[in-house]
């Protein structure tokens, strides 16, 4: 499982040019399911996300998580992080997880971030989608579970 986590000041997704779920501060969570992951894999990962301390605190020091500045998360799945780039020009994607397998694990991962007492909006599973970030910081990070 791959995670790329953006601390944001306003994120929203658009499938067919509506806007179907935004969030104003909070965590943007590009979301792949590999191949291997399974319930285990999402849950430690959904703990990991939870506790991951990005937010500044009243020295300025990241040393704040996401439940303790009560702010929102937006999940968007994200096969594409599971490709393969190693050989030639095309990404290879037999790393993903197929698509009905992983759709159960992506839920099962934003339910598990929900039972940690997270606000949590999503996007369309499998649609083609217009993700639009306001990175804060910058500050993005990438975390892998295997």
């Amino acid at each position: 499982m791959k995670v790329i986590v953006q601390r944001s000041q306003y994120a929203n997704v658009s499938v067919s040019g509506d806007v179907i779920a935004e969030i104003e501060r909070g965590m943007v969570l590009l979301v792949g399911i590999c191949r291997n992951d399974t319930v285990e894999t999402v849950q430690k990962m959904a703990h990991k996300v939870a506790n991951l301390r990005i937010f500044s605190d009243e020295n300025d020091k990241m040393n704040l998580n996401i439940q303790q500045v009560q702010q929102d998360i937006l999940s968007v799945s994200q096969f594409t992080l599971c490709a393969s780039t190693k050989k030639g020009h095309r990404p290879s994607f037999d790393g993903a997880m197929p698509p009905g397998e992983a759709q159960v694990l992506y839920d099962t991962f934003n339910e598990a971030l929900r039972a940690h007492g997270m606000r949590v909006k999503t996007g369309v599973f499998k649609a083609y989608m217009q993700v639009l970030i306001n990175n804060d910081g910058p500050l993005t990070f990438h975390l892998e579970m295997d």
